[in-house]
């Protein structure tokens, strides 16, 4: 193989979901409708949260976290698919690709933490709640917050800093919709021992299961104090505040879990594409909809701010 235009690559060619023009057309008006409702779903849960006193609890303070996490990471994955179909430009300058890539990591990374944080939340609500308000007080949450967008990005480093050492790649054509870190990986053929050793071990083991068991933990204690309570109508209740964090968790682990745990050379790139579809356009409007639909408060807010809307007569 000739190695001396390969190493030449200063742009990526960004395939898209589909060559055909008429399903083009069908995913660009998908995939910009999916996008307003992203923005729109997050911007009012966030100016939900900001103006309704109710709504001034540390759940929704790391629900406006998450929704900030969302807007980001759909802003930037989704930008390649808009722009290029009305653009008609497919390509992205390589470190582009590479910023890419890393604000999607720490995005995902700080998602990740931030739902570990809420099932801790969850935990001290349930098993511990007259100390409730003492323990996860304004400053630590606040903390908390913090930690969770630093470590984000933090864990994305190195993972950065190795991409942007990447001199040979065997096509300038990335496989997908925008720049995710398998197919760049599968492209490159530079030496990657570093870098799949870092993912493997660091990135799944710290990054991934650490939140994980973080948030599984929480979730045996919460389901064992919830059993322990007598009355039908409490448990009920009990469970019913963890139910909205649990079905996020379970959607969120379900798809990394399907597109990243695996070798990258055994990676079907055309089915890790729809999951990447879902995960990064889906998810983010599901967030925000299943905290509103199912929580009483988030529903009360949203009529009361309806209602007060000036009408014209």
């Amino acid at each position: 193989m000739d190695h001396t235009n390969i190493s030449a690559v200063k742009y990526f060619i960004i395939s898209g979901i589909s060559d055909d023009s008429m399903i083009q057309v069908i995913i660009f008006l998908l995939v910009f409708i999916i996008f307003l409702l992203t923005l729109g779903c997050n911007f009012t849960i966030l100016l939900l949260v900001s103006l309704d006193p109710q709504l001034h609890t540390p759940m929704y303070f790391f629900l406006c976290n998450l929704s900030i996490l969302d807007i980001i990471c759909s802003t930037n994955n989704l930008n390649n698919v808009l722009i290029s179909f009305l653009s008609g430009d497919k390509t992205v300058s390589v470190p582009g690709c590479i910023v890419q890539i890393f604000v999607f990591l720490s995005m995902t990374c700080g998602e990740l933490l931030i739902l570990a944080v809420m099932g801790y939340d969850r935990y001290v609500a349930v098993c511990n709640p007259l100390r409730y308000h003492m323990i996860m007080n304004g400053r630590i949450c606040a903390l908390l917050a913090i930690l969770c967008w630093v470590m984000g990005t933090v864990e994305s480093i190195p993972t950065f800093l190795e991409l942007l050492k990447f001199s040979c790649y065997k096509s300038p054509m990335v496989n997908h919709f925008f720049c995710d870190l398998m197919p760049v990986l599968i492209l490159s053929c530079s030496d990657k021992h570093f870098l799949d050793l870092y993912i493997l071990t660091f990135g799944v083991g710290i990054s991934a299961f650490s939140p994980f068991l973080m948030t599984f933990i929480s979730y045996v204690f919460i389901i064992a104090t919830i059993l322990k309570i007598r009355s039908t109508t409490s448990r009920r209740k009990a469970f019913y505040t963890c139910s909205s964090h649990l079905t996020v968790v379970i959607l969120l682990y379900t798809t990394l879990t399907i597109q990243y745990l695996r070798p990258h050379p055994l990676v079907n790139l055309d089915s890790n594409k729809l999951m990447s579809l879902f995960n990064t356009a889906a998810l983010p409007i599901l967030n925000p909809l299943i905290y509103s639909l199912k929580n009483k408060e988030v529903k009360a807010a949203l009529r009361k701010r309806m209602r007060s809307m000036p009408t014209n007569r």
